[in-house]
């Protein structure tokens, strides 16, 4: 469960460290003043995070996973095995 929190916590990250690129790329200043941050480009750079976040979910919840009319058959043991569960 680590890796998708992980996963959407570095696409709502992308924005920020493109900003930081761009920083660097233009000379316009230092990463860290606190000129080159000013709160409305933060303002921005946090709703454009949190739409690619969304959108990064619902593309997640829509493309990913078994096929709707699947069937799961759960994890069961076999002539004393484990047999995994899988989609049918």
């Amino acid at each position: 469960m680590i890796r998708p929190a992980l996963t959407e916590i570095g696409i709502f990250l992308i924005p920020f460290a493109l900003y930081a690129v761009f920083l660097l790329a233009s000379r316009n200043g230092v990463l860290l003043q606190q000129t080159s941050w000013p709160l409305h480009v933060l303002g921005r750079l946090a709703i454009a995070a949190l739409l690619l976040t969304i959108l990064s979910l619902v593309l997640l919840a829509n493309f990913s996973g078994a096929p709707p009319s699947s069937t799961y058959v759960p994890a069961h043991i076999e002539n004393g095995r484990l047999v995994p569960g899988v989609e049918k």
